[in-house]
């Protein structure tokens, strides 16, 4: 069903223009190119990718994020609207993986593409998904199976850790300087001073997860912090994979979490961003435990949005919630 749906969208793509298909797009980030000058038009499939190339290209770009803050990246279709906007971008940014699967369609399908493309995914190197003790196993229907061939299937949540944020960012600067060089000493310069600021955030993360007495973590939630545990030598327990469709309370996984977090002596289990914090909770109410949000920034509310929250404001929240979960 959801591919017959794809079909129809790919058919009135081009009809969109001439009737205003309306999409769910947020508002684009506005440039302040000089009058008469057309900005350069990019176009991101997540927060994070929408915030490292606002904090790069600053006024030379008009910026739209096409998942509307506060929805889950995971259930998102794009609309005929949307597909026009990737296929007349100057600069397409998205994760790859199972959340972007859409992406591969469109360019498979159209003769339309963006001037240039930042996969996320390819700039760093990638993990494969795991499955630690207690995760609850993920449903899929045979159609998804016979898709999969056997492959290994890689996390697709690079953007967690700020040293593979570096790496994106520099990616990021070297496609804007290719497509728009008149203001090529604009972009590394911003991309400098912003590499500055999460080079601080990682020595940060180093800093508390070297210095604190436990290096255990318990997500009673889905796990997109694979990246990140690796990056900072963290262990962990959670309920379910990165990109799992499967968010509902599984009594075996909240079992086992419950037990670690005895055992182990956890002081917090931590939940997402627009997750309804149904497993977390119960977690919680059962160890006395506290229920607190570690960011996984694929999105933000629209509260938030409109208040020009950024990447680094949600890994300084993460900083400090990591204390008190390591630390108490």
């Amino acid at each position: 069903m959801k591919r017959i749906l794809f079909g129809i969208l790919l058919l009135f793509t081009c009809l969109s223009a001439a009737f205003g298909l309306s999409g769910c797009t947020s508002s684009p980030a506005s440039s302040s190119a000089p009058k008469g000058k057309t900005p350069i038009q990019i176009v991101c499939t997540n927060f994070a990718g929408y915030d490292f190339a606002r904090q790069i290209a600053k006024g030379h770009a008009d910026i739209t994020l096409l998942i509307k803050p506060g929805t889950d990246v995971h259930s998102f279709e794009p609309t005929p609207k949307d597909i026009k906007k990737v296929e007349n971008c100057d600069l397409f940014i998205y994760t790859g993986g199972d959340s972007d699967e859409w992406v591969d369609k469109i360019f498979s399908s159209s003769d339309q593409k963006p001037k240039a493309v930042c996969k996320m995914m390819d700039t760093v190197a990638l993990l494969p998904e795991e499955h630690p003790e207690g995760m609850a196993e993920e449903k899929q229907d045979s159609s998804e199976k016979e898709d999969e061939d056997g492959e290994e299937e890689m996390d697709e949540h690079v953007w967690t850790s700020p040293a593979n944020s570096i790496k994106i960012t520099k990616a990021i600067e070297e496609k804007l300087c290719s497509i728009d060089r008149e203001n090529a000493t604009s972009y590394q310069k911003n991309a400098d001073v912003y590499v500055s600021e999460l080079s601080s955030l990682d020595n940060d993360f180093r800093d508390i997860i070297s210095s604190s007495k436990r290096k255990e973590i318990i997500v009673g939630d889905r796990f997109p912090f694979l990246y990140f545990v690796k990056e900072y030598g963290l262990s962990y327990h959670a309920a379910f994979p990165g990109c799992s469709k499967d968010t509902e309370s599984n009594p075996k996984t909240i079992a086992f979490l419950i037990n670690k977090i005895k055992e182990d002596d956890i002081p917090v289990v931590f939940h997402i961003e627009m997750s309804n914090q149904q497993m977390s909770h119960s977690i919680a109410e059962a160890t006395g435990a506290k229920d607190l949000l570690l960011n996984a920034v694929h999105n933000v509310s629209e509260e938030d949005f409109k208040k020009g929250i950024t990447y680094v404001d949600l890994m300084k929240h993460n900083e400090d919630v990591l204390k008190e979960a390591l630390n108490e």
